[in-house]
């Protein structure tokens, strides 16, 4: 007998669904490995029995409630003192109750997990790395990818991340204001994870994944809310929405990728970028610049140009020279590296990239390769070129990215046998 086809907008639905009822979980019983395992459980059962009893009507406690039976299963395998079962079941009668109706709109457990997997007892590093799991549904691999490091050992810092939180005995709960205060910048990093997950992903066919950028815009918004003094948050959320605004011109019929020099800008989303501006601009009157205005600011310059050739490339060059004093991050030092090339000539970019690359922080990175590739075709170096397009096609995971760097060597060998 086949099996009924599984809806691709129920898959959504799970997706959306999977951090908050998490959230719902671990706030109940504090054990964040065994809620996230109680929650995959019910997912999988969702799987097989939605597509043949029908989608619940509360779907988010119809989840909610098969993840409790299987966190009282797993506290009654763990313990056999009937005070304990008795104690589970009795949370269990409880997160039923609360589950029969759906919680008030303004209620965001996703919200509440974000700060909370933002835990005390980790790393910064650690944190971000547990709540791209849990808040951005993201695989090891891609957080892997994110953060430059082979899966492995992100694999290690996940699990490690977890076995820390339990041995801390400091509870998994949502954060009173002033402990959500200091997780804000952790925070903070994984929205900006996410978005830049959505913006392009790691793997895959497709070059965005709009639906997760979009979540993390949501969530930006949610926190901008939460935290409204705080200016870096104010100068994400605008980088988030400047830079989703050119989403639609972005790729072709085919999904290809368009370079941003070929985008029709008119495609642009003009009201999200007015929206953009305006928020960067009041953010930037408070006085306090930090790395995500800085970038907001940049994206800005972009996205205030009528066309590619009229950017203010001396200005970006100089936001992104700002930008590398105040943060180690060496994708900020490969973008400043185009913006020199665009103010001073590709050779003084290609001595950043070549700089760049001797430090070894981008080793075994696509990206390097693709932007070397772009500033050696700039400085007429076809052969060269070529080769950096192919290297970089050769390690990016992404179908899309592919498509386009093998296109430009292979449009490159053209020009060169003509």
């Amino acid at each position: 007998m086949t099996e009924p086809a599984f809806d691709p907008d129920t898959e959504h639905l799970l997706r959306d669904l999977a951090p908050q009822v998490l959230g719902a979980i671990v706030r109940r019983y504090r054990d964040f490995a065994a809620s996230e395992d109680a929650v995959q459980e019910a997912l999988i059962a969702a799987t097989q029995q939605w597509p043949r009893e029908g989608t619940p009507a509360n779907a988010r406690g119809w989840l909610i409630q098969v993840a409790a039976r299987r966190m009282v299963d797993h506290v009654r395998s763990e313990s056999a003192r009937r005070q304990r079962e008795q104690a589970a079941a009795l949370d269990f009668g409880q997160i039923v109750a609360a589950t029969s109706v759906e919680r008030a709109p303004d209620h965001d457990e996703t919200l509440t997990l974000l700060f909370m997997c933002c835990h005390p007892a980790l790393t910064t590093s650690s944190a971000v790395a547990l709540t791209l799991r849990a808040v951005g549904g993201l695989t090891t691999a891609q957080i892997a990818h994110a953060f430059l490091v082979p899966e492995a050992t992100m694999a290690q810092r996940i699990s490690r991340a977890k076995q820390t939180i339990r041995a801390s005995g400091v509870p998994f709960d949502a954060p009173a204001p002033r402990a959500r205060a200091e997780r804000l910048e952790a925070v903070l990093h994984v929205l900006y994870l996410i978005f830049n997950e959505g913006y392009t992903a790691s793997t895959g066919s497709s070059l965005q994944r709009l639906d997760l950028a979009a979540e993390a815009i949501r969530l930006a918004r949610a926190v901008r809310h939460l935290i409204p003094d705080d200016a870096e948050a104010a100068g994400l959320l605008a980088l988030m929405i400047l830079t989703h605004a050119r989403r639609d011109a972005r790729t072709g019929p085919a999904g290809e990728l368009i370079p941003l020099p070929h985008q029709d800008r008119s495609r642009w989303d003009r009201v999200a970028i007015a929206e953009g501006v305006a928020l960067l601009t009041d953010t930037l009157s408070q006085g306090r610049v930090g790395p995500y205005q800085l970038q907001a600011a940049i994206a800005a310059v972009h996205d205030e140009a009528p066309r590619h050739q009229d950017t203010d490339w001396p200005q970006i060059a100089a936001l992104y020279g700002l930008l590398e004093r105040m943060s180690d991050n060496p994708m900020v030092a490969l973008n400043r590296a185009i913006a020199v090339a665009m103010v001073q000539g590709p050779d003084a970019g290609l001595a950043l990239v070549d700089a760049l690359a001797a430090g070894g922080r981008l080793a075994g990175s696509h990206r390097l390769d693709a932007v070397r590739g772009h500033l050696l075709e700039l400085a007429g170096q076809r052969e060269a070129a070529v080769a950096a397009y192919l290297a970089a096609a050769n390690r990016t995971t992404n179908t899309a990215e592919r498509t386009y760097l093998l296109t430009q060597a292979a449009t490159l060998r053209e020009r060169e046998g003509g």
